[in-house]
């Protein structure tokens, strides 16, 4: 009687084998789809977020006094996001008071031989604060004036 009680363990043995591969072969192809449709899903999205160049609000030039003695002109231009509705609610796009207020904020703590020597460091400085604080209405800002004594 071992043999024949022997035998009906080795016919279930290879069907839960089988079951093991098919559960882990279904495992494998759900992960598989999971990952491309992440993939088409989010990658898609980002390229049509990308912001389109809008027009350019030129600025004032403002006279700033450096910490070390000294002043610098600085004029702007801030570079506009394109928007949907082909306008900003006013006629002339953004204020341009909360620029102004950083250029200030930002030069008036440097040393003349920074202004002079860094001047694309505190671009990209002042460039993070005005994207920032304009909450993607502004892409990028241009120097139109920027002079030193």
């Amino acid at each position: 009687m071992s043999t024949k009680e022997k035998a009906p363990e080795t016919d279930e043995a290879p069907v839960k084998g089988g079951k093991k591969k098919l559960i882990l072969i279904v495992l494998v192809v759900l992960l598989a789809a999971a990952g491309a449709a992440y993939f088409f899903l989010f990658t898609g999205s980002a390229e049509a977020e990308e912001p389109v160049a809008g027009e350019v609000l030129s600025l004032e030039p403002v006279a700033v006094n450096l910490a070390g003695g000294g002043y610098l002109k600085v004029g702007l231009a801030l570079q506009l996001v394109a928007s949907e509705e082909g306008g900003h609610g006013a006629a002339t796009g953004p204020s341009g008071a909360k620029a102004t207020d950083l250029v200030i904020s930002t030069f008036s703590q440097a040393q003349p031989a920074d202004v002079t020597g860094a001047r694309d460091a505190l671009k990209e400085a002042l460039e993070e604060k005005i994207i920032e604080a304009y909450h993607g209405e502004v892409m990028g800002i241009y120097y139109t004036e920027y002079v030193t004594q």
